[in-house]
Parts: C-alpha cells; sequence; structure tokens
C-alpha cells in the first residue's frame, strides 16, 4: 500500500484572526520539490482574504480527478496500440447544497479532446471503453461520493 502526502502551510503573520479578517493564502509542499500557492476560492471567501491566483481546493479536487483519470487513458490507449498526440482536459467541477447547510462538489464533468495518430486508431466505441476503463480505474474517481462524467471528443491527426 501506498502513502501519499504534501505539507500544507499558513502562516497568520500580524492579522488579528479572531475578526476573520486574514488571508487564506496558503502553500502546499510535495515530496518531489514542487511548491504550489494555495487559497480558499473567492466564491468561499472574499478579496483581499482570497488569492484567486492561488489552486483552491475545489480546483485541486478538479485537477486530480482530471489527472488520474488522463493517466489511465493514456496507459489503457497505449496497451491497446494507438498513439496519442495530445490529451487536453476542460473538466469542471460544480458545487451545491447537500442538505442540512452542507454544501459539497455535487458534479464533476470531464472534457477531454484527443488526438490519435498512427495507422491503428479506435473508433468511437473503443474511445468510448478506453474512458469507461480509466474511470473504473482512477483511484480519485473511485474515492469520491459524486458523480464523475465523460463528456469527451476525439479525432485522427
Amino acid at each position: 500500500m501506498a502513502t501519499h502526502g504534501c505539507t500544507v502551510e499558513w502562516r497568520r503573520g500580524d492579522a488579528a484572526f479572531t475578526d476573520l479578517q486574514y488571508s487564506r493564502a496558503h502553500t502546499w509542499r510535495f515530496d518531489g520539490g514542487a511548491v504550489v500557492p494555495g487559497s480558499s476560492s473567492p466564491h468561499s471567501v472574499r478579496l483581499p482574504f482570497s488569492d484567486p491566483s492561488a489552486v483552491d481546493p475545489e480546483e485541486a479536487l478538479v485537477a486530480s480527478v482530471s489527472s488520474c483519470h488522463m493517466l489511465w487513458f493514456l496507459s489503457l490507449a497505449a496497451a491497446e496500440g494507438y498513439v496519442v498526440d495530445s490529451y487536453s482536459d476542460a473538466a469542471e467541477a460544480q458545487m451545491g447544497p447537500i442538505g442540512f447547510g452542507r454544501q459539497a462538489i455535487t458534479d464533476i464533468v470531464l472534457r477531454p479532446q484527443v488526438v490519435f495518430s498512427g495507422a491503428r486508431r479506435p473508433d468511437q466505441a473503443g474511445v468510448d471503453a478506453l474512458h469507461h476503463v480509466a474511470h473504473e480505474r482512477c483511484y480519485i474517481a473511485n474515492s469520491l461520493r459524486t458523480a464523475v462524467r465523460v463528456e469527451g471528443g476525439w479525432r485522427g491527426a
């Protein structure tokens, strides 16, 4: 069993804190050396207490699902002998109420656009099958309660 982690760091600075007038900007540090600026979403906490240039947890969740799905898709396509030239996904998540005053990511839509080249290319059923298996194998999607839909397209180079 693998363990995955990161270090999340935040410092108050000279803000009063209990008046809620403090910065939500923080840093994510990953074991490979990547450092990512994080913040609450400006949809959740107004400016200037959120940093819109930083990654918020909701965006990170969408990116994780999209990245996991893509990595499985690419692996499966290669195993089938298909050559993928590019893969781009404009993924989105919707936040909504789930009852008792709580909110959650209620829907994630992946919109991958895949370009294949080479002599062996899948048809629509083949692409659908690759996405289906990629979704089933994606660790992140398997960890969520929300629905994850794939509404992608593909073409030959």
